[in-house]
């Protein structure tokens, strides 16, 4: 027992270095390259110079938005994969991101005035959306839970959204606009993006380490949990309702970024075992790591352009989600 607190406390304690260091990076480094004492400056003694607004109002907000978003979707991720006894399940490949995604296609085209408020509430609407169809497809009395078919339903479902998503964006002529989204990035991100993720990651990471407890019991089976009292649908509803909410802000923000809420709850898993009150605060802390470096890379590789975030998280998690995916079938 003391090993393995011993074990949490080194790896808590190493992520939290890594992840300032990120910080740090991202902030830094860029077209414009900024040294530490800027950094401090435009903290503790702010004036509006060009290089001190940059860092205030565009490079910080970016990475604390990066951080909190990386944070959904690693609780997410294990969230889901918690409740559905699925360990490839994760919001963009069930279709949850992806519905989210094209409800914020269609406000565009529609003229829909775009705002951090309005982008949200089309995620919000996108993701209840398919986020019930999901419901539909794990739930006990749906006889549909085997990970085959819930990886096909859910690419399935993946797949139509974005197609629709492409075509509002042809026939609304704003195609290239849109195609951002798909690939997800963090460019133009401002405080009030920061706010949004900052409030509801840390709403539904407290509300999901409370149902962290439940969630190992649905984890054993939902035998298991109904003999201990449970209600296992109850359980299963509450975490989506909980997980809904995140992954439309982590689009809202972040647009679509894949693979994150599949790879964080596997390494956890792998290095903790199956204790989800340990595994959801340490997927948050590991999925603000993972986005943190891969929006850095986003950033620099092809610097002065940006890179689409999504191809360096695909580019780790599609071997991942491969290898996953012939263990279980093993």
């Amino acid at each position: 027992m003391k090993k393995n607190n011993r074990n949490t406390i080194t790896f808590i304690v190493c992520s939290i270095f890594v992840l300032i260091s990120g910080l740090f990076l991202a902030i830094s480094l860029g077209v414009t390259h900024i040294g530490i004492s800027e950094i401090f400056n435009s903290i503790f003694n702010y004036s509006e110079t060009l290089e001190l607004m940059l860092i205030r109002d565009v490079r910080i907000p970016r990475a604390l938005s990066v951080l909190f978003t990386g944070g959904i979707l690693g609780v997410a991720g294990a969230m889901i994969q918690g409740v559905t006894r699925n360990p490839i399940a994760e919001p963009s490949l069930l279709g949850v991101s992806q519905g989210a995604t094209l409800v914020i296609a269609i406000f565009y085209a529609v003229g829909v005035s775009i705002n951090t408020t309005n982008v949200m509430l089309a995620s919000l609407l996108g993701a209840i959306f398919s986020g019930f169809i999901v419901m539909g497809f794990t739930s006990r009395k749906s006889n549909n839970r085997s990970i085959a078919k819930i990886l096909l339903s859910g690419t399935a479902m993946s797949t139509f959204f974005i197609s629709l998503t492409t075509i509002v964006g042809l026939l609304s002529n704003k195609s290239q606009f849109i195609a951002f989204w798909v690939s997800g990035g963090f460019r133009n991100t401002t405080w009030e993006d920061f706010k949004l993720v900052a409030l509801i990651g840390s709403l539904g990471l407290i509300i999901a380490i409370l149902l962290s407890k439940k969630i190992n019991l649905l984890s054993l089976g939902d035998d298991v949990a109904i003999s201990l009292g449970e209600k296992p649908e109850r359980i299963r509803l509450i975490t989506f309702l909980v997980m809904i909410p995140m992954c439309a802000a982590a689009v809202a923000v972040g647009k679509n970024i894949g693979f994150v809420g599949l790879i964080v709850p596997q390494i956890v898993r792998k290095i903790f075992g199956e204790d989800y009150r340990k595994n959801i605060p340490l997927s948050f802390l590991l999925g603000a790591v993972l986005l943190t470096y891969s929006d850095i890379a986003a950033r620099m590789v092809y610097a002065p352009y940006e890179t689409p975030i999504g191809i360096f998280t695909a580019l780790i998690g599609v071997p991942f989600f491969i290898a996953v995916a012939r263990r279980e079938r093993g």
